[in-house]
């Protein structure tokens, strides 16, 4: 029987843009802060067109390892950076709307990350560190504050906690999450009959945790922040399993 020859796939030529600038990362010869050559200069030297390269290079912006910036001068060009917080937050968020992970996925992961970030927290955040997630809670705590600020503000306690951590991954993790369910979180706030009565509920909590990770009491601030969780977050889980 003759055998049957199918075409060698090809990678595009983009692609291998990607792989040239990866492994010149991974051997340490580029690093966070270092700028790329210009376009006119690199893509000869990488043997592509100025297109390919572009499009490579948007590939890397798009996942947090590099800024371009147009224009001529000393800040133009492309620029590596570490910056995976909003990257990481987009790509889950477009997962999570594709179905690539349930409610409860994620449900799951928070209570994970959160109980982890809070406890650590707990042992490690500076009194600088407190007191910016108090002056969040402040504000959080005003009554003309909507649901949309507050959502926001929220947010920005959670993962500014898990900064506080001293972890960076798990405060990277906890941002890309909690970003991902903020709408869903955002509209249940809307929704919500009493809204200065849920505020004031949702910010006791807060302030609670806060409370806690001051006097180093990590294990009851883990407890408390799954069930601060499970009680907003946990309501959607619910929501989503009487709609399917």
């Amino acid at each position: 029987m003759p055998v049957e020859w199918q075409p060698v796939r090809q990678s595009r030529t983009h692609e291998l843009v990607l792989q040239s600038i990866e492994q010149r990362v991974f051997a340490g010869e580029l690093r966070a802060g270092d700028r790329l050559p210009p376009e006119r200069e690199l893509a000869p030297v990488l043997g592509v067109s100025r297109s390919a390269l572009r499009e490579a290079l948007r590939v890397l912006e798009t996942i947090g390892v590099l800024v371009a910036q147009p224009g001529r001068g000393p800040d133009s060009g492309a620029r590596i950076v570490r910056n995976p917080d909003d990257a990481l937050g987009r790509l889950l968020r477009l997962h999570f709307a594709l179905g690539s992970y349930s409610l409860h996925d994620v449900l799951e992961a928070r209570v994970v990350l959160e109980r982890s970030s809070f406890e650590a927290a707990a042992r490690h955040a500076s009194a600088e560190d407190l007191d910016e997630a108090e002056t969040l809670l402040v504000r959080m705590g005003e009554p003309d504050v909507e649901a949309s600020e507050f959502n926001d503000l929220d947010t920005r306690f959670h993962v500014h906690m898990a900064r506080s951590s001293g972890n960076e991954l798990t405060s990277t993790l906890t941002s890309a999450v909690r970003e991902s369910v903020r709408p869903l979180i955002l509209r249940a706030l809307e929704g919500a009959e009493d809204w200065p009565g849920t505020a004031a509920a949702l910010n006791a909590e807060h302030t609670e945790l806060l409370r806690l990770v001051r006097a180093g009491k990590g294990a009851k601030a883990a407890d408390l922040v799954e069930q601060h969780i499970r009680s907003l977050h946990g309501t959607l889980v619910d929501e989503g399993s009487d709609r399917s």
